[in-house]
């Protein structure tokens, strides 16, 4: 702000709080002769000499006294847009030793200057003033308000809240009162029925989360805002599924945090994210087991700059890390979670490198260097289409890329390896899921033979995710659709990033090497229920505003994904929602022999490598989807 603003706020602010200061004199003054004039049944002409004379003479020390005193309260800091029950307790507070300073002036006076009802009625008038003064700006702004509404009620949308607890009255009181929200809350729901019938900001309360769809239509409503931000996972579904066929747009709060930072707003609302949708908490790890074997340690992140590797460079910083090594090989992603990295922990010893993990020079290079205790192998080739027609190129990059990285950290002494996956590796139909499971093969393999602990986590797809389908669903709605779904009954598991991450990270506190660690995800969802979902909580009917259109399967995707392949079984750890898939027996000597001849395959740039690939991973079932 500028000198001459700073000046001009500056008298603004001086002479409101003169204006009140003259209002409570004038108030204070007006209410004792009020007082004295009720006493003599308003007759101003039977009012004694002496008690007038009283007036003039004591009234200007008492209204000094009462500026004074209502200036020790801050009377005069608050802003009028905003008083309520603070500012009562403060008057009440002030009127309170304005009480004890009256007494105890009559005490030292001996003689009261005015008659003793007249002072009782003055200073019950001159309190009520005080109050009415400070909050007949808010009235009047408040009517202004309504006013407003009214008269544009015709272009104003209706809103329904879901929740009538402290979020649910934030909300709906801005929306009320606030001369910037042009919303017209018709109604609340919410599940206790001891609240049923009642109001809330003058809004009524009718009903519970079953009478969703009456209400929408008896109140023509537009828009829904989900109003209960600490409720379970499951909860939240559920109401927001029925929320979904209203064809209302949808917005939620974000977080119970916001109401300890007082944040509750309707500018903290978000559209429905598709993680709402899941239906199940988010997974818990243990932090503790995290910080212990990473803090102090060089921890190295291949793919770095990726959606998982970036996020796993994010939490590792959190975990106080002696060094930590990005190993990218596309510079724009690399450079991106550098800059983001120095801004967020500058303490933090960073090291980004650039080079690909299928450089076995560069790999050697970099290990030898810095050599990392331990290491999160995320780089990888991941989208399944594009893999289908570049076969080689995954093979090159996922299998050899993964053993030239499992090679160098056994020979340069890495405490652990943990390996990213995915659960399109059990029964693979395609060859980035084979080419996935070739991986697994190899830090199993290496586990065997090394002192390094290898181990692989395994998990769904990822909300959010680079080349994810959610934000293809989100661009196709804002672009008007059609929304494409490749098949109507295709399901899958999901999951958020950080939730990935986690799971990785506590992956590498449980590794004690060998295993294959998969978390339960809860039910898989059906993409094509995620994709209207999103259609309908943006506001739109979907087939009727934005059509889907079913595009069929691509080369190499399946109707469903597993997690566990039938031979592994199931062991369980600590944290409940990970498990342990045992290793399946393999043929070291055998499986090196197949690498060597899959190498000299792919830099032949064969055109059987499906083939191949068939031959070592017997469950890999290639199809071709038309």
């Amino acid at each position: 702000m500028s000198s001459s603003q700073y000046r001009k706020y500056n008298t603004v602010a001086i002479s409101r709080i003169a204006l009140i200061v003259l209002l409570d004199v004038f108030a204070t003054a007006g209410s004792f002769f009020c007082g004295l004039w009720l006493r003599f049944d308003f007759h101003f002409q039977q009012i004694d000499a002496y008690f007038l004379n009283g007036f003039a003479r004591n009234m200007a020390i008492w209204c000094a006294i009462t500026v004074g005193v209502f200036a020790v309260f801050r009377l005069y800091n608050s802003i009028w847009a905003y008083v309520s029950t603070p500012e009562v307790f403060k008057i009440l507070g002030a009127y309170a030793v304005l009480a004890v300073i009256g007494i105890t002036g009559i005490h030292f006076y001996g003689v009261l200057p005015l008659p003793r009802a007249s002072c009782v009625i003055g200073f019950v008038f001159s309190m009520v003033c005080t109050v009415f003064i400070r909050f007949s700006y808010r009235m009047l702004r408040t009517m202004q308000i309504h006013v407003s509404h009214m008269t544009h009620a015709a272009g104003i949308p209706n809103v329904m809240i879901i929740g009538a607890g402290a979020s649910g009255l934030a909300i709906a009181n801005e929306c009320v009162n606030s001369k910037y929200v042009h919303e017209h809350v018709s109604c609340i729901i919410d599940d206790n029925p001891a609240k049923l019938h009642k109001r809330l900001c003058g809004v009524p309360i009718v009903g519970n989360r079953k009478d969703i769809p009456k209400m929408v239509k008896k109140y023509r409503i537009s828009k829904i805002i989900f109003a209960i931000p600490s409720c379970s996972a499951a909860t939240r579904k559920n109401i927001l599924d029925i929320c979904s066929n209203t064809g209302c747009e949808v917005q939620i709060l974000p977080g119970i945090y916001q109401m300890v930072n007082g944040e509750v707003s309707v500018s903290k609302l978000r559209k429905v994210d598709p993680q709402d949708l899941l239906g199940r908490d988010p997974i818990k790890v243990n932090l503790d087991e995290i910080m212990a074997y990473i803090s102090g340690k060089v921890v190295m992140v291949t793919g770095g700059g990726g959606s998982i590797g970036s996020e796993l460079c994010r939490q590792i910083a959190r975990a106080h890390p002696k060094q930590l090594v990005i190993f990218d090989i596309y510079e724009n992603n690399a450079y991106d979670i550098q800059m983001e990295l120095l801004h967020t922990h500058p303490e933090l010893d960073l090291q980004v490198l650039i080079g690909s993990v299928r450089n076995e020079s560069r790999v050697e290079q970099v290990m030898s260097t810095y050599r990392p205790d331990i290491i999160f192998h995320a780089a990888a080739h991941k989208h399944v289409p594009l893999m289908e027609t570049s076969p080689n190129e995954a093979i090159k990059n996922n299998v050899f890329g993964t053993y030239n990285m499992a090679k160098a950290a056994s020979k340069y002494g890495a405490k652990r390896f943990v390996l990213i996956s995915t659960d399109k590796a059990v029964n693979p139909t395609n060859i980035m899921g084979a080419s996935k499971r070739l991986c697994e093969m190899v830090v199993q393999m290496m586990n065997r033979e090394s002192d390094t602990e290898f181990v692989a986590v395994r998990f769904g797809n990822v909300l959010g995710s680079n080349g994810s389908v959610i934000p293809l669903f989100k661009k196709q709605i804002e672009e008007g659709g059609p929304v494409t779904v490749t098949h109507p009954d295709i399901i899958r598991y999901f999951m958020t990033i950080p939730e990935a991450v986690s799971l990785v990270l506590q992956a590498g506190a449980y590794a004690r090497g060998g295993e294959i660690f998969v978390l339960d995800m809860g039910e898989p969802v059906k993409i094509d229920t995620m994709a209207r979902n999103m259609i309908r909580l943006s506001g739109y009917e979907p087939d009727v505003d934005i059509a889907v259109k079913y595009t069929g399967l691509r080369p190499g995707e399946k109707l469903y994904e597993e997690l566990l392949m039938k031979e592994e079984g199931m062991q369980e750890t600590d944290n409940k929602l990970i498990y342990i898939g045992k290793p399946i027996e393999m043929d070291d000597a055998l499986f090196k022999v197949q690498l060597a001849l899959l190498w000299d395959a792919c830099q032949e740039e064969t055109d059987h490598m499906r083939k191949i690939v068939q031959e070592i991973v017997p469950t890999y079932h290639p199809v071709v989807n038309k």
